[in-house]
């Protein structure tokens, strides 16, 4: 009964001794794509005004709670829902390719090192994982980030994210979609890399510090791990591509940075805001909102994976 179910596949449970199968990786993929989708999307009144803060300083002034204020008296309190139908379709296609690209990525290099070597190399598997992942995952999220922040910072832009893509089609051309897919490649893989690499860290350091392992704890210490160690991740992420997301919303903005190739704009706009301005302008929302996404995201996929009745895989200490 259970296989003529819509979704039943992914609902099944992995056949025992082939756990990182196929459907190991779907079922990843999915989770990923599900807690990437539910918490950016839940964060989008916090990315609008963190994006307003990076494009018009002047104006946005007065801190995230400042900026929160301003947007709803100018705007009215649904302006904080802008391009949240970008946000939540982008961030599901990126976070079922980043999650389920990590999981398949780590687990080839951990099976052809074997479990000596990959318990050595492990944070260079995790980088590499995340790094590859990521690259393939920006190639679809660039076009619904281009038309998400175009909205943002222009309100009068599109009624939504199908019209969106129409009139940026129309007024840009193909191109116009990948316009900010240098910058974005800078920020999201090394924010990606960081996540991935300091969250199986701080979380291995945990399970050590506790002398145990994840398949021995309850399910409620697992989780808050994975939430402890998520909050960690994100904020040195955050850090981390900052720089190159504020390239981001700049470039996407009309006539950013003049005109010409991709380089001469981004540099153009590097220089105009100066290396420390690049750095801080909207590092404090960015912190707050990556550092709670971040624990969201590894919460929220742990749990699906085990709803879907995955055994997520972990690297194992064979000196343990």
């Amino acid at each position: 009964m259970l296989n003529n179910t819509p979704g039943s596949v992914l609902l099944a449970p992995s056949p025992a001794g082939k756990s990182y199968d196929m459907m190991y990786y779907l079922k990843g993929a999915a989770a990923g794509g599900i807690c990437c989708s539910i918490t950016h999307g839940a964060l989008t009144p916090v990315d609008v005004v963190k994006t307003r803060v990076q494009l018009d300083p002047v104006k946005y002034n007065k801190g995230l709670i400042g900026g929160f204020r301003q947007v709803i008296a100018e705007e009215g309190a649904s302006a904080l829902a802008t391009g949240l139908g970008a946000t939540a379709v982008g961030y599901f296609i990126q976070g079922w390719f980043k999650f389920g690209g990590v999981e398949f990525f780590k687990i080839t290099a951990a099976n052809s090192l074997g479990v000596e070597k990959a318990w050595e190399n492990k944070t260079v598997i995790y980088l590499g994982a995340a790094a590859g992942a990521e690259f393939i995952a920006d190639l679809f999220l660039c076009p619904l980030e281009a038309v998400r922040i175009r909205s943002v910072s222009d309100p009068e832009f599109a009624d939504g994210l199908a019209s969106g893509f129409v009139k940026m089609a129309k007024t840009e051309g193909f191109m116009g979609f990948y316009a900010g897919l240098l910058p974005i490649l800078a920020k999201q893989i090394p924010y990606t890399m960081a996540k991935f690499a300091v969250q199986g860290s701080v979380a291995d350091t945990m399970y050590t510090s506790m002398g145990t392992s994840p398949a021995e704890v309850s399910s409620g210490t697992a989780l808050g791990i994975s939430l402890s160690s998520g909050i960690v991740a994100g904020v040195a992420s955050a850090i981390i591509s900052h720089p190159a997301d504020t390239l981001l919303s700049k470039v996407n903005k009309a006539g950013a940075g003049g005109d010409g190739p991709m380089m001469t704009r981004l540099a153009n706009i590097a220089k105009e805001i100066g290396f420390m301005k690049l750095c801080t302008v909207g590092l404090f929302p960015r912190c707050v909102m990556i550092g709670s996404l971040t624990a969201g995201q590894f919460g929220i996929f742990d749990t699906v994976m085990s709803a879907l009745g995955a055994s997520k895989f972990h690297f194992t200490n064979p000196h343990a």
